[in-house]
């Protein structure tokens, strides 16, 4: 039997909170796990930023990345770690480079998810004069009003690749929606039906084949969107959205990803689930953050420690000769999630956990009340608030934290 290290990076753009908790519950768990006749110990690394070549090794077994949907060279560096050194990333960063919302609607219209009725509308300006003559040349004027009650109102119009800084509108009649065209640019635009009025909106955030289920309110500020509560849903739509999730995330090859959905007249219907970069900071998660943080732990230690393979090519096989069966809705979802779980070694991955992390749950209870975590959170929210707001949203997010504390407690 020999020592051996395994190495995490940690690849970040503006994380703060998160990445502070992760590394002090992996030093506070003090692992030497007996695995293949060897005893493993784990060290957390963040990664830098440089210049490199092709051919150079890497050092890191697996890496949680949080910046190759936006920084080209973290992303390169990735890609070229995972080809050249058999690296495990978080989420495959290929698909996380190609695969726009308009990709993941298509194809989970594909599977037979109750994806919102949407139309792809042409950009409404040209970056030249040159690209709008050579347009013209082929495209067809087109009557937007006619595309508008086609759809029927409302409905929202959006980025066709997500780019929520540009912003989603609702549209609830005519006007509207040539308003909203009028200042999208150049940028290709969903319009989709609404699905006005739900009974619930629901963020099911899935890490591995850990999934937790968020009772979401779009309309209140960050810091209160995600709702502080639990047990909000029946299990029969919470087994739902798992497998939802589930698929979503194993049909892309996304380890880290979320999926909005929405309750009505007792049908979910999946709205926005290409969010391969999830929220991750306290000022948003708080009562769910050690949740997540735990589950960034749980996973990339089973990824680190297994040596699991990173899956480079999607095979979408399987799940199309399931959506072409006559299987009904629900069956062909469970029959997706059952494909996920093999992918997600499931299994294997909840052994692991009971076997070598069985004392992830006291030391992070322990963790979340103290100094280094309150600290962590006060760091981030002095990055976003006003200097004369920071105790106040400080004291505010703590004490959700430590309502969660209680509730495992209870639980214990």
């Amino acid at each position: 039997m020999s020592d051996i290290t395994k190495r995490i990076g940690l690849s970040l753009g503006a994380d703060i909170c998160w990445p502070v908790c992760y590394e002090e519950l992996v030093r506070r768990l003090d692992l030497a796990i007996p695995f293949g006749g060897d005893t493993v110990s784990v060290e957390v690394e963040r990664v830098s930023i440089n210049p490199f070549s092709l051919r150079q090794g890497c050092r890191y077994d697996v890496v949680i990345d949080r910046l190759t949907h936006w920084f080209y060279p973290s992303r390169e560096w990735i890609k070229k770690a995972v080809l050249m050194d058999d690296l495990y990333v978080f989420n495959n960063p290929w698909s996380i480079q190609s695969m726009e919302k308009h990709t993941s609607y298509c194809a989970m219209m594909r599977l037979g998810l109750p994806v919102p009725d949407t139309w792809l509308i042409p950009q409404k300006t040209y970056q030249s004069a040159t690209d709008l003559e050579r347009t013209l040349r082929y495209a067809h004027l087109f009557d937007l009003d006619q595309i508008g009650g086609t759809l029927g109102y409302p409905s929202f119009l959006k980025p066709y690749d997500g780019g929520a800084w540009v912003g989603v509108s609702r549209i609830d009649n005519a006007a509207d929606l040539h308003a909203a065209y009028d200042q999208s640019g150049t940028r290709l635009m969903h319009l989709q039906k609404a699905v006005l009025p739900h009974d619930l909106f629901v963020r099911c955030v899935g890490l591995g084949p850990q999934l937790r289920t968020v009772n979401y309110d779009p309309s209140a500020p960050l810091h209160d969107r995600y709702r502080p509560e639990s047990g909000f849903l029946d299990p029969d739509s919470e087994q739902l959205l798992h497998d939802i999730t589930l698929t979503i995330n194993s049909f892309f090859g996304w380890d880290f990803n979320s999926c909005e959905a929405l309750l009505q007249g007792g049908q979910w219907y999946p709205i926005d689930f290409a969010n391969a970069c999830p929220d991750s900071q306290v000022t948003s998660l708080h009562y769910h953050f050690p949740w997540l943080v735990m589950a960034n732990v749980r996973w990339s230690l089973f990824c680190a420690v297994t040596g699991r393979s990173m899956k480079k090519n999607l095979d979408w096989s399987p799940y199309l000769e399931i959506a072409d069966s006559d299987r009904s809705y629900r069956e062909k979802v469970t029959a997706y999630a059952g494909i996920a779980h093999q992918r997600f070694e499931t299994e294997r991955f909840e052994d692991f956990c009971g076997t070598c992390l069985g004392h992830l749950d006291e030391v992070a209870w322990e963790f979340f009340g103290s100094n280094v975590a309150l600290d962590a959170v006060r760091e981030k929210v002095a990055a976003l608030y006003p200097a004369h707001e920071v105790e106040e949203f400080t004291e505010m997010f703590w004490r959700r934290i430590q309502r969660w504390r209680a509730e495992q407690e209870r639980r214990a």
